[in-house]
């Protein structure tokens, strides 16, 4: 299965148990499907870099999340739904690390339960 990462911005809102319910959603989805979620992070409130519309809606501030995950393709047109129709989702982005985890690791390196990589690993010196 295919190694993917989700970038998603969502509606801010004081209380997080929007984002929280919609993370929780959008994890279910994926392991229900038979994928594996790797991990969740939150980058927390920021400013956007422009004024987005969703849903006849104008904003100026989102929660930012990743989500990393293996699944299918299907898997993921069907995520694409969810984040296409909840009215939380300001911007998603799914962008694909690799089509195996060992395609990640670098130098002799193994991709373990936790570990990070950054860019600047995945580029040859």
């Amino acid at each position: 299965m295919p190694l993917y990462q989700l970038l998603c911005i969502t509606v801010h809102s004081p209380e997080y148990k929007h984002i929280q319910e919609l993370v929780r959603q959008s994890a279910q989805h994926v392991m229900r499907a038979g994928g594996v979620v790797r991990s969740i992070d939150s980058w927390g409130t920021r400013t956007l870099p422009q004024r987005m519309r969703r849903h006849r809606q104008g904003y100026n501030y989102g929660d930012y999340w990743t989500l990393h995950f293996d699944t299918a393709p299907r898997t993921l047109k069907s995520l694409n739904g969810i984040m296409r129709q909840d009215p939380r989702v300001i911007r998603w982005s799914v962008l694909k690390l690799a089509e195996r985890a060992e395609e990640l690791a670098v130098e002799g390196k193994k991709v373990m339960k936790g570990s990070k990589l950054s860019a600047e690993d995945l580029v040859d010196p």
